[in-house]
């Protein structure tokens, strides 16, 4: 009953609803690859660490995790994280993933 960012529970229609969590692949010639960045939940059962309820998962690290590099390596500048991605200033830094460790 699940797939990207969808709840692990189903609905009373049998189907599935939005929910917070998902997976992103990053491809391209210009990729370490191989890698598998952050952490899979430790349980993807009710009532576990990240379970916000009806199987929706509380996500460890946020969107701008991954969306940072990709958006330096498009020639970002540090000093416009702020203005294109808001929310990066409610998270600690070390949350994110590095330009050096995602790019050759």
């Amino acid at each position: 009953h699940s797939d990207f960012a969808r709840t692990l529970t189903p609905n009373s229609g049998a189907g599935t609803d939005h929910a917070w969590a998902g997976n992103y692949v990053v491809a391209g010639g210009g990729i370490k690859g191989g890698k598998i960045f952050n952490s899979f939940p430790k349980s993807l059962l009710p009532g576990a660490e990240q379970d916000a309820g009806r199987g929706r998962l509380i996500p460890k690290f946020p969107f701008e995790n991954f969306m940072l590099p990709i958006a330096q390596w498009m020639g970002l500048e540090e000093s416009q994280f702020q203005q294109v991605f808001p929310n990066v200033g409610n998270f600690n830094s070390s949350s994110f993933i590095d330009k050096a460790n995602l790019f050759n």
